[in-house]
């Protein structure tokens, strides 16, 4: 699980599922003119109230983060893992609203019932936790803001002036540079002396933007990186918490290299973090 591609809603929605939980160790009712000593159930005791409001709101909370936390996405009755735990917020919510409005449910149908109970302080607090919760859990996708890391990344080394090698390699603590083959070298079976091997056809790239700098970045969710050929076939998956050293710009993309020496093209360079 990485805890770096947690967004800024994410974090909203944990502290909510804070905030219901606390909330539910208080009075679920509340009683006009009752002695200061009365003792009053809190959300444990109403089964209805503890589980479409507390584990509803809870168990959404829980599926939202982990499935932003980990690499691939999981799927729950054909539903991704998120958009299980977004509707588990909204019903959650949905159930507190109920419960607040008619707190006594059917038991306010005998005698009068203006003397039924109203809602409590825990009650009321879980629907105000429920409809934060579940307004960033449907918020975070739309809203730009919330997708902002919530633990931002570290701050990266200078970068090397493009084409500069370097201690060690590329970019990269002890990495081995390649050894060029020596001028005149010992031919091929078969080739007169001192001819070289013609060297294979290699796609010519586009060429780089003439005032472009390398620099660092990080991506706010994980994206793809596609080879250089302009094959849509993916080299690498660019994790959001993780800076990564963008050496060319072709167009709108940049051609960018993983902290283990592969290089691709980022087609989607919108909202990336500059180092």
């Amino acid at each position: 699980m990485n805890i770096r591609s947690l967004t800024r809603g994410d974090g909203v929605v944990i502290g909510a599922a804070v905030l219901l939980f606390i909330a539910s160790f208080l009075d679920n009712y509340s009683y006009n003119g009752a002695p200061s000593g009365l003792d009053l159930p809190s959300l444990w005791a109403s089964g209805p109230v503890l589980l479409g409001v507390v584990l509803a709101g809870i168990i959404g909370a829980a599926l939202v983060v982990v499935a932003r936390a980990i690499p691939q996405p999981r799927k729950v009755v054909g539903l991704d893992l998120g958009q299980f735990g977004v509707a588990f917020t909204v019903f959650a919510a949905w159930s507190a609203l109920g419960n607040v409005i008619d707190p006594a449910g059917g038991g306010n149908n005998f005698g009068n019932s203006s003397d039924g109970p109203s809602a409590g302080t825990g009650l009321i607090l879980a629907l105000i936790a429920t409809l934060v919760m579940a307004g960033a859990a449907v918020a975070t996708p739309l809203v730009p803001a919330l997708q902002a890391a919530l633990v931002p990344a570290p701050k990266p080394p200078a970068p090397q002036p493009y084409g500069a090698q370097p201690q060690g390699g590329y970019g990269y603590p002890g990495a081995q540079a390649p050894q060029p083959q020596p001028y005149g070298g010992q031919p091929q079976p078969g080739q007169p002396f001192g001819q070289q091997s013609p060297a294979p056809a290699q796609p010519q790239p586009q060429a780089p933007a003439p005032d472009f700098s390398p620099f660092w970045f990080a991506v706010p969710v994980p994206r793809p990186l596609f080879a250089e050929d302009g094959s849509q076939t993916p080299v690498a998956e660019l994790a959001p918490g993780t800076w990564y050293l963008a050496v060319e710009q072709r167009g709108t993309q940049l051609i960018a290299q993983t902290q283990d020496g592969r290089r691709g093209v980022l087609q989607d360079t919108s909202g990336i973090q500059r180092g």
